[in-house]
């Protein structure tokens, strides 16, 4: 419980502290009527008060509903209204970004008031059992950027997000207790893997200064100077950090994802592991990883991680050759519930799968293809097809949906 938790500019914060923080919020919550399943909305500026109102959304058993502050007001209304929360974790920056009307209907907290109503709640755990809550209860539900038509919130169970945690322990943190960056923005998928795999390994989560918001080169350059052993960026900025020498030198792991990576750098340095990752918001943020090498001519984008199965088929459904491009599909234990408010489009996305009974697949619509050494390479968007070179078409594979 003594050690560090949470770092923001000069707040820290224990687990100890964390916790029984948490926990009173949580107790809170539960008073206000929160239930499993239900979506909390939280709008909160990068802070230790914005960990502790994640961390007590999943502790009164709701699922969290992250809002970003820095995002369009427009774009935070379209999700209010989608999602249709009743309850709104925020700060004044969150108020601000919100406004008075979007937020008029809702029961909000405030998690910045000077005397909390829930500074008296009991700072002990709260039982998930005598909350019904179970692995299958959303933990999230987490919007899409929309660059692919309407942005839709995707439902997140708990046993999805702990397979992505212990599968990132397990490969990534050999010693327990480091430091854990924070980068991403809180209402992009990548914050969950960052924010959860740190927490569940005991390390001090590091979130970047309010300063560096909107500034990339700022953020690098704390990035940087941080003692961080793992650590992810977003590929324009790992592209960034790689080219313009802002890599941190005690780092042995940089794992990329979020966008495609269209070259490896031909000079990475030692003894730096340069883990390229592939995961739609629809399978718990990563589905494939591998780690990348300077002779890698083309990019790839690895293996399924653990608990996760990946077939790649043509337009009928059937299996490609080994070789041939394929549309990607992928089953197992990342796989989310479906779509928020879209039961046509869930059924359309999520299907039952044929090889594995009782197992779901989510369609991608990306293109892929398995090279020679078992590594899958990311060919584009599906609807892309015709901007695709440099690969052989195979005799049966995509060429009916191409001359189309």
């Amino acid at each position: 419980p003594e050690a560090v938790a949470v770092v923001c500019d000069d707040e820290r914060l224990s687990y100890g502290e964390l916790n029984a923080r948490a926990n009173r919020l949580a107790h809170h919550l539960i008073a206000l009527g929160v239930k499993p399943d239900q979506p909390v909305a939280i709008c909160l500026e990068r802070s230790p008060a914005m960990v502790v109102g994640l961390l007590a959304i999943l502790k009164a058993g709701g699922a969290y509903l992250p809002l970003d502050p820095a995002y369009p007001s427009t774009r935070l209304r379209q999700v209010l209204d989608d999602a249709g929360p009743r309850l709104l974790l925020c700060d004044a920056a969150g108020r601000a970004a919100l406004g008075a009307e979007a937020i008029a209907d809702l029961s909000v907290v405030d998690l910045d008031a000077a005397t909390p109503a829930w500074a008296d709640q009991s700072a002990d755990d709260p039982d998930p059992h005598a909350l019904g809550l179970t692995s299958r209860h959303l933990a999230y539900v987490i919007y899409t950027s929309g660059s692919t038509g309407t942005p839709k919130g995707v439902m997140v169970e708990h046993h999805s997000l702990v397979n992505l945690t212990v599968w990132h322990v397990q490969r990534f943190c050999r010693q327990r207790e480091t430091c854990c960056a924070l980068t991403a923005g809180v209402a992009f998928d990548a914050s969950i893997w960052e924010l959860w795999s740190a927490l569940s390994n005991r390390s001090a989560l590091l979130l970047s200064p309010r300063a560096a918001a909107g500034d990339p080169l700022l953020l690098l350059q704390w990035w940087r100077d941080q003692s961080l052993e793992t650590a992810f960026l977003v590929t324009p900025l790992a592209t960034t950090a790689l080219e313009d020498k802002l890599i941190n030198p005690t780092l042995e792991y940089l794992l990329i994802g979020g966008d495609r990576l269209q070259r490896v750098p031909s000079r990475l340095p030692s003894p730096l592991k340069l883990i390229n990752n592939y995961g739609p918001t629809e399978v718990t943020v990563v589905a494939t990883s591998g780690r990348l090498f300077s002779d890698n001519v083309v990019p790839h984008i690895g293996r399924p991680i653990a608990n996760t199965r990946v077939y790649l088929l043509d337009a009928h459904g059937a299996p490609v050759p080994f070789g041939a491009v394929g549309e990607l599909y992928i089953g197992g234990a990342g796989v989310a519930r479906g779509y928020l408010n879209r039961p046509e489009l869930t059924a359309e996305r999520f299907i039952a799968s044929p090889f594995v009974e009782g197992d779901r697949l989510y369609r991608s619509g990306d293109l892929a293809r398995y090279r020679p050494d078992g590594n899958l390479e990311f060919l584009g968007r599906n609807d892309e097809q015709v901007k695709i070179r440099g690969f052989r078409i195979e005799p049966g594979e995509i060429a009916a949906r191409l001359c189309e």
